[in-house]
């Protein structure tokens, strides 16, 4: 396929979504940056247009079915295939203003759907609409962004170092993503189609935080070794830079 590769990324106006689509399209992509806010869709893909990047806002709320309908459309007419998903929008709720952070048997109902329709329905949903175009990919890779407060393995160890960091509802959404990750890439196992969980780390961003130690710039190679993965490369795994993370 001697024509560019297409990218689409989810929640990709700001923090890592972002520097994923910067680095992406340092890297010869065509990125189509998907945001919910149009306003700040556009300034973010303008942004990345003037350092002559290849990037393209698209409207995509994933909450919203006829949203996600739109943007299949939108693929399917432009390119007709879809080579690259990243599921990186998601929420954390707990620990905000009006959500403090509380231990799972008196965390609010709503706070679990909430965080679950986010970060994990509407990436099944999405996933799900998509997946025909990246069936037509050569080489078709989805990156689910999860994290190491999805390690249920870690979660369960007192000697872990994410033992005492307990928010209920996103760690076991991200426990969820981790869990759909293995089972969609062994549906696909025998097809081009890899799929794997990325942790990016703690980084810098409106959800990590000031305290958090690692830069944006390190916070989005995950996603992106993983987005061109040689065809070579591992399927159905959960990951931080090269280091294999315990489910």
């Amino acid at each position: 396929m001697g024509e560019k590769k297409i990218a689409l990324i989810t929640g990709a106006n700001r923090g890592i979504g972002f520097e994923t689509a910067r680095q992406l399209g340092q890297k010869g992509i065509k990125v189509l940056l998907g945001a919910r806010s149009e306003k700040e869709g556009k300034e973010a893909a303008a942004k990345l247009k003037e350092e002559g990047l290849d990037v393209d806002f698209l409207l995509l709320d994933v909450s919203n079915e006829n949203s996600q309908s739109d943007a299949k459309k939108f693929i399917k007419e432009n390119f007709g295939r879809l080579d690259i998903l990243i599921n990186n929008a998601g929420v954390n709720l707990e620990g905000t203003p009006g959500t403090p952070i509380k231990p799972a048997s008196q965390t609010p109902l709503e706070v679990y759907r909430k965080t679950f329709d986010t970060n994990f329905f509407n990436l099944v949903a999405l996933t799900q609409k998509l997946l025909p175009l990246i069936k037509q990919s050569d080489s078709g890779r989805i990156v689910n962004l999860s994290s190491i407060l999805g390690s249920s393995t870690l979660h369960a160890d007192p000697k872990s170092f994410i033992y005492d960091s307990k928010f209920p509802a996103y760690d076991i959404s991200k426990a969820a993503v981790n869990s759909f990750t293995i089972h969609l890439a062994y549906e696909l196992k025998d097809t081009p189609v890899k799929v794997n969980a990325v942790h990016p780390g703690w980084v810098k961003t409106n959800m990590g935080g000031e305290s958090a130690p690692m830069e944006i710039e390190e916070g989005a190679k995950t996603s992106v070794a993983f987005a061109l993965l040689a065809d070579d490369g591992p399927t159905g795994k959960y990951v931080h830079l090269n280091e294999e993370l315990p489910w």
